[in-house]
């Protein structure tokens, strides 16, 4: 290989490197000078990258260096995505919590708007409801209740540890949140323990320490390439 195609390739190598996305044959051929045979030199570049972990790839139109194939499963790997509950999902939440089991319909009714089928879908996703059984009316409509997992998730050992009425006033969280107000003007908000609808007796494991009720975001592990 004559010093100038040498010379060549390393500018084509440079130029592909930088980009972000791949690169047309008229953009590449814009570095290098008339005479250069950029077919042929992409051809060699290509070759001497053959088997590495970066391989030179046709992609459409244009070219680029890209990952391996076979290398994929080696970088995958894990990564905590922290996202933040809407406040729809905060108040479903806390319906489900202190009135479960709980219809949709119900949660519709405390919280005087409709429910999105999102909401439910992320408080699922999250692993912090689960349905019930069915409740013995027309339609028969799925009940819904807590899980282990968001007694864990709040440093709770059982359903009856969530904060009273009163708890709740203190905190001045009862100003805030719409449904929690909803529930205590119907007189459905009890004090913990109070009420054999509101306990889930499901055992939760050791609790971490709770950074805040209802508000903390959920964090999930995600696969990124």
């Amino acid at each position: 290989m004559s010093e100038l195609r040498f010379q060549h390739i390393r500018i084509l190598e440079a130029v592909l490197f930088a980009a972000t996305e791949p690169q047309s044959a008229d953009a590449l051929a814009q570095h290098l000078p008339e005479e250069g045979d950029l077919d042929s030199l992409l051809q060699e570049l290509r070759s001497l990258y053959a088997n590495r972990g970066v391989t030179l790839r046709r992609i459409g139109d244009g070219w680029a260096f890209r990952t391996a194939e076979d290398l994929a499963g080696s970088l995958r790997i894990e990564k905590t995505v922290t996202r933040k509950l809407t406040r729809a999902a905060v108040e479903t939440l806390a319906i489900v919590a202190y009135h479960q089991p709980v219809t949709r319909a119900e949660i519709e009714e405390v919280r005087g708007v409709g429910l999105s089928r999102g909401t439910l879908d992320a408080l699922l996703e999250a692993g912090w409801i689960r349905p019930r059984g069915r409740r013995q009316s027309p339609g028969r409509p799925v009940t819904w209740g807590t899980t282990a997992a968001f007694l864990d998730h709040f440093g709770l050992s059982d359903i009856g540890d969530l904060p009273g009425l009163s708890e709740l006033k203190a905190a001045g969280l009862m100003d805030s949140r719409s449904a929690l107000t909803a529930l205590s003007a119907r007189g459905d908000l009890t004090e913990p323990g109070e009420g054999e609808d509101l306990v889930d007796r499901t055992d939760g494991e050791e609790a971490e320490p709770l950074d805040a009720r209802f508000g903390e975001a959920i964090e999930t592990p995600v696969e990124e390439q």
